[in-house]
């Protein structure tokens, strides 16, 4: 084989190079359609809304939207879900963004066939309704009905499109358990923290007893991350009236609650 000569670029990095600096600015217009409809970015300081439309940037840049079942999808609307999606990646960066290429985004909830094989070897099969849905290596999925119904709710505690960003963060390290990647000491108080909070909510939630937070959080660990994240963006008061440590938490990870200063 014909030694490479010196400085030998292989075509895949530079692909590669080409295609995270290649982000396009998004168009002036576009963006502030976007920061007017998203009631979360109108909470922003200058800075992090200045990082939040370069990240928007690049998810544009790297990411396919594909409108399903007949939706059609503006321009505008293309900007509004990027800078949706990009808000849990204020802190931690484009990095969040590894791993995948696509956001499908249907008309409405849309069904998914479900199986499961019990401890008796019985097959189960049925129909989930959902609003959204993150793949561990694959697409992101969003109702655009339900994205457009916490628009109209900002402080209502449900944020799709964060808590499916939240799964996408949560299994960068290899795991869907409700633990990003983070360093070895926070990770260490983060699942001490969560788990005392996740084993206490359960608890609540299978006594039969009310709770302020959702309780589709008790379905798993990564499912109280998620749940947890959406109340960080969507209302923070609560969450850290009812979880005070995962709520600390939380706003390190992201950065305060843009709800915080809307």
């Amino acid at each position: 084989m014909a030694q490479l000569p010196p400085g030998y670029v292989p075509l895949i990095g530079r692909l590669s190079r080409w295609l995270r600096l290649g982000a396009a600015p998004i168009d002036e217009d576009l963006w502030q359609q976007a920061c007017q409809a998203l009631p979360w970015v109108r909470g922003l300081d200058p800075g992090r809304r200045g990082r939040l439309r370069t990240l928007a940037s690049r998810f544009l840049h790297e990411k396919t939207i594909t409108p399903l079942a007949g939706l059609e999808l503006s321009a505008a609307d293309r900007v509004l879900l990027a800078a949706l999606c990009c808000l849990p990646l204020l802190e931690f960066g484009a990095d969040g963004l590894r791993g995948w290429s696509q956001l499908l985004v249907y008309p409405d909830a849309f069904r998914v066939r479900r199986s499961h094989v019990d401890a008796a070897g019985v097959l189960h099969e049925w129909d989930d309704e959902l609003s959204g849905e993150a793949w561990d290596h694959g697409p992101l999925v969003l109702s655009w009905a339900d994205v457009q119904a916490d628009l109209d709710e900002p402080d209502g505690g449900y944020c799709v499109a964060v808590h499916e960003m939240a799964h996408k963060l949560d299994v960068l390290d290899g795991e869907l358990d409700g633990t990003p990647p983070l360093p070895p000491a926070w990770h260490r108080q983060w699942a001490r923290d969560f788990q005392r909070a996740y084993d206490a909510f359960c608890a609540t939630v299978d006594a039969g007893g009310e709770t302020a937070i959702d309780p589709y959080a008790a379905e798993a660990p990564e499912e109280f991350f998620a749940v947890a994240t959406e109340y960080h963006f969507s209302a923070p008061g609560l969450l850290e009236e009812e979880m005070p440590e995962v709520a600390t938490h939380l706003a390190r990870f992201y950065g305060p609650s843009p709800l915080r200063a809307a």
